[in-house]
């Protein structure tokens, strides 16, 4: 059986930073240790600014140390839709400053003491169904268009053929986990300053500053960014603008064969393939099997998925590491990155469309510009006080909509909840405890586990996410431990305890 951890993150001996106790003072705060939380503080403290950057668990182990390591500007079939929708020059902006995301994280390994296995190569978006083949095309005519390093060919590097594949070259990939190691001891080497296990629960905004509040202290400061997947203190109501999603990747040593390249393939179901230089000799982590948070089909059987696909086309001797991991989309495909609106001192960077490695390093980018007062090319096309094009209307109209049926729907199903005795062990599900619904798990040992079914976001009802026991809100994405501890915002108070007769 595979470990349940990323394989980025595996076997990484890292010093546990100290928890914040007390109250700091400081130019920025920044709430989230991810890339494009520890790109941002690096770049600000080098430019002189005193930073202390506030992590909710460990630096890198959110969706970014889970994610498939590929440093890209080829995002699926993304720019001819990025033309159309938002014309050619924003397109372009985007292009360009993903393209040279890739520049700017080879400066950085090359500052590291970390070795992070970054290496130059093709990245592929290619399809085995001809009736994909158009797509292609049309996406290879829009990459060239914007000037990116785009070509069509039929030769891959993968074990089998395709009917045609976009390449773009001079790609890179990278061991997150590393990575992320690097850029810590990059930023403390500057002179900041981490704080790990410290969740923000609260941030106010003056005239004067903004305070970020934990459990156990607080840090003042002239300006705030939140780079929290999704931002935890939402004054932009970016909750109703992106839709939450889930996916699950896998770690395989390979008996023989490999790739070098990364991959991934125009249509459904999503694989994305890359290499893996495992310890024990060659490998391929494939990712896939997305779907929507909290709609109930989170499962074990999405790992066995994608190794049942890694049996029919590699040479797999086992496989070693297994995990799942969170992001969000918005309704016109661009992330947010920039000044939350109605605020002057609070900047964020989200809806990254899981291509988190460039969009966060362009996050970093553009926000350390803003902060220092620098123009930044490409602050417009990812400008966080947009309001969308006409096209995200509809979207967001669903998007209300799903939230409303889920809210009255969910709700009522409560009241046809089974009761709590017909709770498996290992199994956890929405049950009747003395009259009332609770979220309930119960563990190999038959104690059950009862918090509020009731997700302290917004008020939508909670599902079990059977893959990583856990409860996630089909909402906004929230996500919650068995023992209501949050796991994943936007929420930050936890769900409540309930005691549970049995």
């Amino acid at each position: 059986m595979s470990k349940r951890e990323s394989v980025w993150l595996a076997g990484i001996d890292t010093p546990v930073r100290q928890s914040l106790d007390g109250d700091y003072r400081t130019d920025v705060v920044v709430i989230g240790g991810g890339v494009a939380g520890m790109t941002t503080a690096l770049l600000l403290q080098q430019d002189g600014l005193d930073v202390v950057l506030l992590e909710s668990e460990r630096i890198g182990h959110g969706s970014t140390g889970k994610s498939t390591g590929k440093v890209s500007s080829l995002h699926g079939l993304l720019y001819q839709k990025l033309i159309e929708r938002h014309g050619r020059e924003r397109a372009f902006g985007y292009g360009e400053a993903n393209q040279q995301a890739i520049d700017v994280v080879e400066s950085m390994v090359e500052k590291m003491t970390q070795d992070c296995n970054f290496a130059r190569v093709p990245a592929y978006v290619y399809t085995r169904d001809v009736d994909m083949v158009d797509d292609l095309r049309a996406e290879h005519e829009a990459a060239v268009t914007l000037s990116l390093p785009a070509h069509l060919t039929t030769d891959t590097d993968l074990p089998f053929d395709v009917e045609l594949a976009l390449r773009f070259d001079n790609q890179a990939r990278i061991d997150v986990g590393p990575y992320m190691m690097g850029l810590a001891e990059l930023f403390e080497a500057a002179g900041g300053t981490i704080f790990e296990n410290s969740r923000a629960v609260d941030l106010d905004e003056s005239l004067a500053g903004v305070t970020v509040t934990t459990e156990a202290g607080s840090v003042s400061a002239d300006s705030a960014v939140v780079a929290t997947l999704i931002p935890v203190f939402d004054r932009g109501g970016y909750f109703a603008r992106m839709k939450p999603s889930r996916a699950y990747g896998v770690a395989a040593r390979l008996a023989s064969g490999g790739l070098e390249a990364v991959h991934i393939n125009a249509g459904s179901p999503t694989r994305s393939t890359r290499p893996w230089e495992g310890s024990q000799g060659t490998g391929i982590v494939i990712v896939g099997e997305g779907h929507p948070t909290g709609d109930g089909t989170a499962s074990p059987g999405r790992w066995a998925e994608l190794e049942r696909w890694g049996r029919e086309h590699f040479d797999v001797a086992s496989f070693e590491y297994r995990w799942s991991a969170q992001d969000y989309t918005s309704v016109d495909e661009l992330p947010y990155i920039g000044r939350s609106p109605l605020s002057n001192r609070v900047y964020v960077a989200t809806g990254f469309r899981k291509w988190g490695l460039s969009n966060g390093t362009v996050a970093g980018q553009i926000l350390s510009d803003l902060l220092v007062g620098r123009d930044n090319p490409w602050h417009d096309t990812f400008d966080a006080t947009r309001l969308g094009d006409l096209e995200s209307i509809k979207p967001m109209a669903e998007i209300t909509v799903s939230v409303g049926k889920h809210f009255i729907g969910d709700r009522l199903a409560r009241l046809t909840s089974p009761s709590v005795e017909k709770l498996e062990c290992g199994d956890g599900m929405i049950v009747r405890s003395d009259g009332d619904a609770i979220a309930a798990y119960r563990d190999s040992e038959g104690t059950i586990h009862g918090v509020s079914a009731t997700c302290t976001h917004l008020g939508c009802t909670v599902q079990w996410n059977g893959a990583e026991k856990s409860w996630d809100c089909p909402c906004h994405g929230s996500r919650f431990g068995i023992d209501g501890c949050v796991l994943a915002g936007p929420a930050t108070d936890p769900l409540g305890v309930v005691e549970v007769q049995d």
